[in-house]
């Protein structure tokens, strides 16, 4: 039985680590075409893309599988650190270009989706169902 538990756990830790590389490496991919074709580097230009395109994969993945390792997270805020492309912004520290582009980091997004998430199960929105092993699931 723990041997089971111990694979099951090994897995979700690999599958986690394994979708974090592919987010962050399809993430990477569309940010170097963004920065390859574009020759302006302006906010007006690289934040609508940036926001469209990459956060978009980002944010998802941080929503799906909530990585827990440090090593994930830094690897997605990482990506997330490039906005320092963006004229005028690159010498700002990271804090500091979120603040000024008004973005939160994935960290918070991801905090922000799991307040959301509770306040709509105390509404009524979703109702637990424990499953036959004591799993608790949202219908």
């Amino acid at each position: 039985m723990r041997a089971a538990l111990l694979r099951r756990r090994t897995w979700g830790c690999w599958l986690t680590n394994q979708l974090c590389t592919l987010a962050a490496q399809k993430a990477n991919g569309i940010l170097g075409c963004i920065e390859r074709n574009m020759a302006s580097r302006s906010r007006e230009v690289i934040l609508p893309l940036y926001s469209a395109l990459v956060r978009l994969h980002l944010e998802s993945y941080t929503q799906l599988c909530s990585p827990q390792h440090k090593k994930n997270m830094d690897l997605l805020e990482g990506i997330q650190r490039a906005t320092k492309m963006i004229r005028r912004l690159e010498h700002f520290s990271y804090k500091d270009r979120l603040r000024e582009l008004g973005f939160f980091s994935l960290e918070k997004r991801r905090f922000q989706g799991d307040l959301i998430l509770a306040f709509q199960c105390l509404k009524g929105a979703y109702r637990p169902v424990v499953t036959g092993k004591g799993v608790i699931a949202l219908n």
